[in-house]
């Protein structure tokens, strides 16, 4: 049986992958960027649904850093915002980090209740060694971007199509129209290209005119640069 991944969207449909699938988990800008870069450096990672789940988490664990965003605001005590440029940054990697976001940890912890397999996070940063993961594990791998606002973003249709042309190319067929549009949207796309679109961009636009073009920037700047 040839293995076959699917391309959807939107926390909620982590449900229709209940059996049989690995999920991906992808919100380039920013949560599972954030979440990315910061395991990177040796930082262990709590997603959370809600700040008081966040909060709950936090108290069981030594030192951790609340960090997350809801509506774009950092949340009432929490020390710093949904920011893979901060936590790039930030020397204290031995405090466990428990993350909220407003449609990216959503995703994650749907994903988490839903599927009999495995989760798994990616961005722009680890597409590569994701798909080279899942095609050694797993023969059905739905990869899900987390939408915000009833909208597939266009950072997360090319993050998802980057992990699924790279399981195509390891002997995956794309398994629904969607699946077969979008990589037809996106598979060819050079660095420059994704760079360009993810900068015109509705979610790029909130970062620049939120005073957050660092976050952008190292989007941007880190492609495919995680073993």
């Amino acid at each position: 049986m040839t293995p076959a991944v699917v391309i959807d969207c939107f926390p909620e449909s982590a449900a229709k992958y209940r059996n049989g699938y690995a999920v991906v988990a992808i919100d380039v800008i920013r949560a599972t960027t954030t979440a990315t870069t910061a395991v990177s450096t040796g930082r262990r990672v709590f997603p959370a649904r809600t700040t008081d789940e966040a909060v709950v988490i936090a108290d069981s664990l030594q030192e951790a850093l609340l960090v997350g965003e809801l509506g774009g605001n950092t949340p009432f005590g929490f020390e710093m915002t949904n920011s893979p440029a901060q936590i790039a940054d930030r020397a204290d990697t031995h405090r466990p980090m428990v993350l909220v976001s407003s449609s990216g940890t959503q995703l994650i912890m749907n994903a988490a209740e839903a599927t009999q397999r495995a989760v798994y996070l990616a961005c722009l940063r680890n597409y590569s060694a994701v798909a080279d993961y899942l095609a050694a594990r797993h023969p059905r791998v739905a990869v899900l971007g987390a939408g915000t606002r009833g909208q597939f973003r266009r950072e997360d249709q090319i993050g998802c199509a980057l992990v699924a042309q790279a399981l195509i190319e390891r002997g995956f067929a794309p398994d629904s129209e969607q699946t077969v549009d979008c990589l037809a949207r996106w598979r060819e796309a050079t660095p420059e290209a994704i760079r360009t679109t993810i900068v015109e961009g509705r979610s790029a636009a909130y970062l620049r005119t939120s005073g957050q073009e660092a976050d952008l920037a190292f989007v941007l700047a880190h492609l495919d640069d995680l073993d």
